[in-house]
């Protein structure tokens, strides 16, 4: 362990999950000596767990499972509950449904006819698509091109055959005027895949933060993974940091290195740099803007069942159908649909109404969760699960909280604001629309947030009054401080953010290389 603190590290990647596990593997690749330090557990190769409902801290951490419970203000209504947050190698990623689409070109530019709500990215999307392909190809991503789309597609693997019932809706929507495509997942699909979907995967078949980032970075001897391990304060002299404090076999001690890379997620990286607060820095570091946690942003999960036509017979849940039909209508920015590889099971549906109980400050009408679910069970029968990933806009009192007196303590307030709920309703109504034809059943009974999908908290931009990062991800502030995770997106867009924070980790990564030399 002393070796740790006596190697003149390169960078040391506070985070091991999609954004930080991707950048590190780019610097050890490049000869870079790295240092993953990671707050989860490094667990094992062969788990297999899922986002299960534990509430012991203990089974949480060991389950590589964030450990705490999420406080939210929401609306003024206040609430706690575990967020769909991993803790360990890959982070979050370990868990997902590996669902890496790119965004279109509105997502980053301003356009005529589709104004941009933050007037475009500092990066455009003719400069991020070189970054979106070469991350395509490191995560394996298997799918078909979106016919709705004038882009020149980015590589993609054929992907396997469809299954009867994904045929069978394949073909009616498409005969409804829709236009789906396979879903561009990272799976590898080595022999005995198991479409660890949503779960921890014991293969190197799916494409996380772990399988494509940390253990490729490890394999090079030139990176190291420091685990069980949390960064509670940075320290700087103003212009640069000039090293990371952990609480290590009951001692604090400080790691060194020349660069810094936050890669925690949207909510645990502005929350360090909050806690990181001193004399010379009284509002945290990087925050000279005051931006540091503000414009917290989550998609709005439009949930809906959706049947295949009478007698087409049962083949499972489906991952494989997408479609962007409504992903900007009518001068509205809504989102991409997709299957979510998931059956409406008795324990999803259980899970899914006790979060929805809690989100509303209604904690006692769980008791009311497991026969509504059985209900909800026999009522959805073979029904395939899809979910609209609705845009969230930046708003600023949208936050991370910091509390000194409670350091350890996880919070945000979120507000839905007026113009969310009026796109909300257009998204359903252009939904229902489009689906008509089809047996289909809306879960989703208010806004629902994506809590997985935080994002937007340490926004990167050209203006440091404005921005917290510079358009290369390094701070505004400090000379040796870069962000590689979802803090950085000026907006969600309407996809999954994983493979933009994977492209943007290469691209940061190449940008730290450059000043390396």
């Amino acid at each position: 362990m002393t070796s740790l603190f006596e190697t003149d590290w390169d960078a040391i990647v506070i985070g091991a999950g999609m954004g930080g596990g991707t950048l590190g593997r780019a610097l050890a690749e490049a000869g870079q000596k790295v240092l993953f330090v990671e707050k989860g557990a490094e667990g094992l190769r062969s788990e297999r767990n899922g986002l299960t409902e534990v509430f012991v801290p203990e089974a949480r951490a060991a389950r590589g499972l964030w450990p705490d419970p999420l406080h939210v203000s929401l609306d003024g209504v206040e609430t706690q509950f575990f967020a769909p947050l991993g803790s360990g190698p890959g982070g979050s990623s370990v868990f997902y449904a590996a669902t890496l689409e790119r965004p279109e070109r509105h997502d980053l530019d301003d356009l005529p006819g589709q104004p941009h709500p933050t007037g475009g990215w500092p990066v455009g999307f003719d400069e991020m698509a070189p970054w979106y392909d070469r991350a395509a190809r490191q995560f394996r991503v298997h799918g078909t091109p979106d016919p709705l789309s004038p882009e020149t597609p980015m590589p993609l693997d054929a992907p396997p055959s469809l299954h009867a019932a994904e045929a069978a809706l394949t073909d009616s929507l498409r005969a409804a005027g829709l236009h789906p495509y396979r879903t561009h997942t990272g799976i590898a699909r080595v022999d005995g895949c198991e479409n660890c979907l949503g779960k921890k995967c014991p293969k190197l078949c799916k494409m996380d933060g772990r399988s494509a980032g940390v253990e490729p970075a490890l394999a090079t001897g030139n990176a190291h993974l420091l685990s069980g391990v949390a960064v509670t304060r940075l320290m700087s002299d103003g212009t640069r940091i000039t090293g990371a404090e952990i609480h290590i076999d009951g001692e604090t001690r400080t790691l060194s290195a020349r660069r810094y890379i936050l890669a925690a997620g949207a909510l645990h990286s502005p929350r360090l740099l909050l806690a990181s607060a001193s004399e010379a820095a009284p509002r945290g570091l990087a925050n000279s803007s005051g931006l540091v946690g503000c414009n917290l942003m989550l998609h709005v999960d439009e949930r809906f069942a959706l049947w295949p036509k009478r007698g087409v017979p049962d083949s499972g849940a489906t991952k494989a159908i997408s479609f962007r039909d409504f992903y900007h209508r009518e001068d509205m920015r809504l989102g991409a649909v997709q299957a979510m590889g998931i059956r409406a099971s008795y324990g999803e549906m259980v899970h899914f109404l006790n979060r929805m109980f809690d989100l509303r400050g209604q904690p006692r009408l769980r008791a009311l969760s497991r026969p509504l679910a059985a209900v909800a069970k026999t009522m959805l029968g073979h029904a395939h699960l899809f979910v609209g990933l609705m845009e969230d806009f930046p708003y600023a009192h949208n936050r991370v909280l910091y509390d000194p007196a409670s350091p350890e303590k996880l919070a945000v307030t979120y507000t839905l604001s007026d113009e969310l709920r009026s796109r909300r309703r257009a998204f359903r109504k252009a939904l229902r629309r489009g689906l008509r034809g089809h047996r289909h059943l809306f879960l989703s009974m208010t806004p629902e947030l994506n809590w997985g999908h935080p994002c937007g908290t340490l926004r990167f931009g050209h203006d440091p009054a404005s921005s917290v990062t510079r358009a290369d991800g390094r701070a505004h502030d400090l000379q040796n401080l870069w962000v590689a995770d979802a803090g950085f997106m000026p907006t969600s867009m309407g996809v999954n953010p994983s493979l933009t924070i994977a492209a943007n980790a290469l691209r940061v990564a190449s940008h730290i290389l450059e000043d390396q030399r």
